[in-house]
């Protein structure tokens, strides 16, 4: 697999919940490296575009409200095929349908109120990243242990 990168955020429900530490230790305990991190209120405008595939279905505004509501963390990770892995993480859309060990069907409440965000293919992970951090805010650094990691 390729190094690759993705967005991620942890949605107002996860927050509130208290569920940072966790969702951000299951990433790391998969391997994946943070690059950026930071928490936002999102204003409408970043929420609508955000959602802009989106804007023509009924459940857009319900969407805008809700990622608007309260403070998310947004992140960069990055690693091989991080993308295909962090969907696996993160679980089904609808949490009724994710896997028990997933952060949706482990934490998750309803579609609604399913406490994360993932991007779900290589041009989302790079308009996504692009419409939520500046490049000065994206670190590329390498951890102390990849000497120990064996190449596959």
């Amino acid at each position: 697999m390729a190094i690759e990168r993705t967005f991620v955020a942890i949605k107002p429900d996860g927050v509130q919940r208290g569920l940072i530490g966790e969702i951000l230790g299951r990433f790391e305990q998969k391997g994946f490296k943070l690059i950026a991190l930071k928490q936002l209120t999102p204003d409408r405008e970043l929420a609508e575009k955000h959602y802009g595939v989106h804007s023509e279905r009924p459940f857009f505004a319900t969407l805008v409200d809700f990622i608007t509501s309260g403070p998310v963390v947004a992140m960069v990770w990055e690693g091989d095929g991080v993308i295909s892995s962090s969907r696996k993480l993160i679980g089904a859309t609808k949490p009724l349908e994710a896997d028990p060990g997933t952060i949706r069907g482990d934490l998750a409440i309803n579609i609604g109120r399913n406490v994360i965000h993932g991007s779900d293919a290589p041009e989302t992970a790079q308009f996504e990243i692009g419409l939520w951090f500046q490049p000065s805010e994206i670190n590329d650094w390498t951890p102390s242990d990849q000497l120990w990691r064996v190449e596959q």
